[in-house]
This record gives structure tokens, sequence and C-alpha cells, in this order.
């Protein structure tokens, strides 16, 4: 008789997620930051051309329409900071089709907490601090570190990743003899930057401490604002330990024109690429347009963090039900 039946984890491991979830509560409480929760079905979706999203159909006759399960929370949540609600934080469930491996499920649950008037800088203050919390009996945290990007990936590779030189990145995969980076990447500066970055330099991120990489490429803007002095990078900040990315945030672009913008430019990637079609979240762009506040966003994938409070080497070793036993 098949076990498929069973749980993917440990008893222990649930035990220690809705510690680890009381413990994230608790942290926001204290700083009066409000628990809140939006839709997992929604009629837009992410343009990232990265992701891939799940599409489902909503059949009430005689209304016929797709709804999208979300690759994030983040839409939603700046409608309500728009609305008044003040700093907030969720814990959801997020998914991503096509994801599948050591580190992905296609679905997973996310941390994710926008801070009102927060700089860059003050959000990675508040990262280290919430880490520092959740991880102090596991992890040695006393000393996070902070990196501009273009110095850590000049550092791992020579290259400066602020000047894209198609050669320059050609020579380099053929040094390190990963020519399929040539094929793969083409003359796209991001697809590059991503390529180089998860395979020669984030393995050695974190090993010894928390580690926050800031400053990316303009290139890799997404839903941050430009550096206000230098165009050539945007204020944005990865986190990682023992070579595991935790988390992404933003100092949060606000400006509704730029991000409908940004948007288009995405949704048209996306078709020469040959991905599946998005559609534009305009109610985003709208509650942008009525004054989203001057803030800060990170999200957190939390069962990468139980995997780090558990030495476990693969995501399903901390899920309740992988997608396999789903």
């Amino acid at each position: 008789m098949s076990k498929n039946w069973e749980p993917t984890c440990n008893l222990e491991i649930l035990h220690l997620r809705a510690q680890l979830l009381d413990k994230i509560r608790r942290f926001f409480s204290e700083k009066s930051v409000l628990e809140v929760e939006t839709p997992l079905l929604s009629h837009s979706c992410g343009t990232d051309p990265q992701l891939d999203f799940f599409k489902t159909a909503f059949s009430f006759p005689p209304l016929e329409e797709s709804l999208f399960l979300q690759t994030s929370p983040e839409f939603a949540m700046k409608r309500l900071l728009a609305s008044g609600s003040g700093s907030i934080y969720q814990i959801a469930k997020a998914f991503r089709n096509g994801e599948s491996g050591r580190l992905h499920n296609p679905e997973f649950t996310l941390l994710e907490w926008y801070r009102v008037d927060f700089t860059l800088t003050d959000l990675m203050d508040e990262i280290a601090e919430l880490l520092t919390v959740l991880l102090k009996d596991y992890v040695d945290l006393s000393e996070p570190q902070r990196f501009s990007y273009q110095a850590i990936f000049q550092r791992y590779t020579g290259l400066n990743p602020l000047v894209f030189s198609y050669q320059d990145y050609c020579d380099y995969a053929q040094t390190k003899n990963i020519p399929e980076a040539i094929t793969l990447c083409g003359d796209d500066h991001g697809l590059w930057l991503d390529f180089i970055f998860s395979h020669h330099i984030q393995p050695y991120l974190g090993q010894e401490a928390l580690c926050m990489i800031y400053g990316y490429p303009a290139c890799q803007s997404s839903l941050a604002r430009i550096n206000l002095f230098d165009s050539k990078i945007t204020d944005r900040v990865e986190v990682f330990i023992k070579g595991i990315e935790l988390g992404n945030g933003y100092y949060e672009l606000t400006d509704a024109q730029e991000q409908s913008k940004r948007f288009d430019e995405e949704m048209a990637v996306r078709q020469q690429r040959n991905r599946p079609s998005s559609v534009k979240d305009w109610r985003l762009i709208t509650a942008m347009e009525q004054g989203l506040p001057e803030c800060s966003g990170m999200a957190i994938g939390l069962d990468r963090l139980l995997m780090i409070l558990t030495g476990s080497v693969a995501i399903n070793d901390v899920l309740s039900f992988s997608i396999d036993r789903a």
C-alpha cells in the first residue's frame, strides 16, 4: 500500500513551524504592525518574466472569467497601504507554476511586510533584527554582513554588473566552462546577471553570517525605485544564509506612471520569450495614483527559513505535504 497519505515532514517540524509563526506575530505586534489578509485569487497577476502563474476559471453562470493564484500578496497589500492602513504584514500562501526542486514547491508560505516611512537602510536593520529573533538559537547572527551588488559581483567574477559588455560576459562564460550561458542569455543583461549570480556568487553568501546584498543593477528594478543618487542601481535588497536566498525587499516605487510603464515592458518581454501572457493590475495602478505612501517592503520564504532552522537539505523536509503528496 502506498504511503503517500503520510506527512512529508516529521511532527517535530510541525511544532517548530507553529513556534516560528508565533514569534513572527509577537515581533510585529510589539511594533504595532497590523496583520492583514488579502485574496489568493485575483483578476490580475504579476508580470515578472521570470515567474509563471496558475490560472483557473471562475464559473457562476452566466458569468465566466479567469482568475489567478497569486505569486505574492504584494499588489493587494499595496492597495491597503494606499487606503491608509499604515504598516502591515501578512503570513500567506503563494503559488508559482513550474517551480519544484530542492528549494522550490509550487505552493509555499511567505512572510511579507511593509513599513511606512522606512528607507531601505531602515528595512535592512529590521530584517536583521527579525532574523536574529527567529534564528538566534540556531545560527550565529552577531555580525550581519552587508555588501553592494556591484562589490560582491566584482569580487567573485571581476565583471562590472552595472555596465553590460556582451564580449566580456562571453569571455567569462568560456573561462568558467559554462558556454551554455551564451545561448541562454544572449544579449539580455538581466539574464546574464541572474545566471552568473545564482551559479557563481550565491552559493558563497551567508556561510558564516546573515548576508544582505543591496543596490541591484537598474535592469533588475522590478517594483523598487531607482536610487536617487545613482541611476544605474535600484533600491533593492536580498537576504542570504548558507547560500540560500531567503527573501527580496524594496524601497518601494510609488510612481504610478513609472510602474505602469514597467508592467508594459515586462509583458512585452514575456511575449518575446513566448511565456504565458499576464494581466496588468490596473487596480494597483489606480491605488498608486491615489497615493502610495513612502515605504519599504520585504518578503521572506518561511519554508526556506525552516530549512535553515532544521538543517534540512530540501524544502520537502519541512512541508507538511509536498506537491507529490498534496
